[in-house]
């Protein structure tokens, strides 16, 4: 039986549904160990590079990654975190939801892909560094969706920049006005703790071996912390009160608009400030919401169950050589073994094999609600963007593509292998890992590979020969462009120099063009050939 609507409203309220975003090496995968250490979901927190014989990262399952210390696939996490109120006593344990995402920013479209499914994002910045182009690009799709933004300064315990100089950037940067909830005590590369801008008092942090696990905290007064830290103290006192004086305090109803960011800065590495993070998240951030769908009919968390596939990820067990999709809840309570219908093809859709996702680890979830990410085992049919439902149909607004700029062919060395090759093709062209492009001149066994980054390519070659044991070669395209055209238009447009028209695996032709210069001259000569750009989402 299904639970009431008062008790999804109270499982909802106690969620919050979120994901991390960053420019490359800003610490992020670092940061999802640590919040998941403060959780006491692990006890010791790997190192990415598995140095002085620590393990990889948690989030980071793929050979690939851990090679290269990056993220390049999103993986989700969920842990309890438990908040006692220091005057009565009474805890409060909260659901975190915490979608990591690729690092790389050939990946964004898997990115973007995970800030359709979350309600917070947490944007980390290198405090050496402070804005990046993908921290900026990432940004922006934050605020085209809506989604608020807590801002983290990581990497405070090396030397960097300083606070007001980091809050200056991104407000003249990117028009989000930072309202940092601590401020730190100790330059960048001397960091001892942090002034909390709401109460006045002065958490000191102690370091442990190797930052593998939480960090003491030690609370002191205004008073002991002067009479402690001395001039490290009024230093962060008096620019505590420039901000307050700017206007710069936190404001729940500017945060939730989009206008300001609750700061905090941390290391993660050493485990300094992630707890303030944490109960930021609980204590700010929105709980889990409902979605419009495309008849633009509401569905609210409360309502019969419904969901929303966001990515679809194979290879993730190698002893099973299973396909993962993951959906975020949108309303209802979900039962494993609920029968639910796929509003992409009206089919109905069992879900017996439903899997909570820690990284690589996988445990069977007998039940879940709006804000959680449950993980559908061998669920072929569903791609990303799919919508699944009960009762009354509803079906979301599909997940837009990126536009590619990368193009490539790729062929199976052995002609022995071209079951496996076109097995393994359909799997990544449905899981969203590249769109794949055919046309009869090159045939099935030369596909072409479209990409937002070359090394999407990577991916592709590494995983065709480690899941499927194909050994496949890439040669890159002189293509930089592509265009959705027509039926109509695809025989002149196959004559023109520069340009080969294919059909996409969804039906949709695309015309590749070498450069923007060949394909303004197309325009200018043949004003009559369908040519419209696709929509980079980033944008």
């Amino acid at each position: 039986m299904s639970a009431s609507p008062d008790t999804v409203a109270r499982e909802v309220a106690r969620r919050r549904t979120f994901a991390i975003i960053s420019h490359p090496d800003a610490g992020k995968s670092t940061m999802t160990e640590a919040l998941a250490l403060h959780a006491r979901m692990i006890s010791e927190a790997g190192a990415i590079h598995g140095k002085a014989g620590r393990k990889s990262t948690v989030s980071d399952w793929m050979e690939m990654e851990k090679a290269r210390g990056i993220s390049v696939s999103s993986t989700a996490l969920q842990f309890n975190y438990t908040i006692s109120d220091p005057d009565t006593g009474d805890t409060e344990v909260a659901v975190i939801n915490l979608v990591d995402t690729p690092g790389h920013a050939d990946f964004s479209e898997d990115t973007y892909r995970v800030l359709t499914a979350v309600d917070a994002a947490v944007m980390l910045i290198d405090a050496a560094k402070g804005l990046e182009p993908q921290t900026l690009k990432l940004f922006q799709v934050c605020r085209h969706r809506g989604v608020p933004v807590i801002t983290v300064v990581n990497k405070w315990d090396r030397p960097g920049r300083t606070p007001l100089e980091l809050i200056d950037e991104i407000s003249e940067r990117i028009g989000l006005t930072p309202t940092p909830l601590y401020f730190p005590v100790g330059i960048a590369g001397d960091f001892r703790g942090v002034l909390d801008r709401r109460t006045g008092e002065y958490i000191r942090f102690t370091r442990t071996a190797g930052g593998a696990t939480i960090a003491p905290e030690e609370l002191l007064s205004a008073d002991a912390a002067a009479t402690r830290e001395g001039d490290e103290w009024a230093a962060a006192v008096e620019e505590s009160d420039l901000l307050s004086e700017m206007g710069q305090d936190h404001d729940e109803e500017l945060f939730l608009a989009g206008e300001t960011s609750p700061m905090i800065f941390a290391s993660a590495a050493l485990n300094f400030g992630v707890r303030q993070l944490l109960e930021a998240l609980v204590e700010l951030a929105p709980p889990p919401a409902g979605r419009e769908g495309v008849d633009h009919h509401d569905r609210e968390v409360t309502d019969p169950f419904s969901a929303v596939v966001f990515k679809v990820q194979a290879g993730m067990d190698s002893s099973h050589r299973d396909r993962l999709a993951y959906m975020r809840i949108v309303s209802g309570e979900f039962e494993r073994g609920m029968v639910v219908t796929h509003a992409q093809t009206g089919k109905p859709f069992a879900t017996k094999y439903a899997q909570a996702v820690f990284g690589r680890d996988r445990s069977t979830v007998d039940t879940a609600y709006p804000g959680d990410v449950v993980g559908l085992v061998n669920a072929m049919a569903l791609a990303p963007g799919d919508t699944l439902y009960t009762d009354e149909a509803i079906e979301f607004p599909p997940i837009p593509s990126f536009a590619p700029e990368h193009f490539a062919v790729l062929r199976a060395e052995s002609a022995g292998k071209y079951k496996q090759f076109r097995k393994a093709m359909d799997q990544l062209d449905s899981e969203g890992v590249v769109q794949v492009l055919r046309n009869e001149i090159r045939g099935d066994a030369s596909p072409v590979l479209a990409a937002v980054g070359p090394m999407q390519f990577e991916v592709v070659t590494a995983r065709m020969k480690s899941e499927f044991g194909v050994e496949t070669s890439i040669q890159n395209l002189p293509y930089s462009l592509a265009r959705r055209t027509d039926a109509d238009s695809a025989a002149d447009l196959g004559r023109q120099r520069g340009v080969e028209v294919f059909t996409r695996s969804d039906g949709v032709m695309l015309a590749l063009v070498s450069d923007k210069w060949r394909l303004q001259y197309i325009e200018k000569e043949h004003p009559t050939l369908t040519l419209e750009p696709l929509v980079a989402t980033a944008d």
